[in-house]
């Protein structure tokens, strides 16, 4: 029996974790069709270098998915921010409304904030992890993040359960 290939690990990779990819990058982007492209384009960046990666693939392919958004921001920074289209993202069962409460007021939030809420608190990552991700400093992580909570809290208030009380 022949080993693994490069290709067929790769292509084991695609479909295993596109479905956890493309959530993530549509929570970043909030835009179905740009998460689309935001998964394409780290998959095939990914792919160039596939040969290089050692051990978890999934935490270099995250990266690139984390620093091309930012690239993409920076470059539309001027464009005007879109509501966010429709797509399962919730990886839990959450209430319709709430969901739709949520997306809604995400789809509000600056690109910014938007991204480190999603480093933050969909990916788990700690503060100077999302600094790291984002190229920033951690403690512009905590003033964005700050910032964008208390937006949440602003856009819906009945999102205080999932947004919790200032401190």
């Amino acid at each position: 029996m022949p080993a693994d290939t490069s290709e067929d690990t790769f292509h084991a990779f695609v479909v295993a974790r596109t479905p956890a990819l493309s959530r993530t990058a549509y929570l970043l982007t909030g835009d179905a069709h740009l998460a689309e492209d935001l998964v394409q384009t780290a998959l095939f960046k990914a792919a160039k270098s596939w040969h290089r990666i050692e051990g978890d693939p999934e935490p270099y392919v995250r990266r690139i998915l984390y620093t091309q958004n930012v690239s993409w921001w920076r470059q539309r920074r001027h464009v005007r921010e879109q509501a966010l289209g429709t797509y399962d993202v919730p990886a839990r069962p959450v209430d319709s409304d709430l969901r739709l409460t949520l997306e809604e007021a995400l789809g509000r939030l600056t690109v910014r904030q938007r991204t480190v809420l999603v480093l933050r608190y969909f990916e788990d990552l700690t503060e100077v992890q999302t600094a790291g991700v984002l190229g920033i400093g951690p403690g512009t992580v905590k003033s964005i993040g700050r910032q964008a909570l208390a937006r949440l809290r602003q856009l819906a208030p009945e999102l205080a359960e999932l947004v919790g009380e200032p401190s």
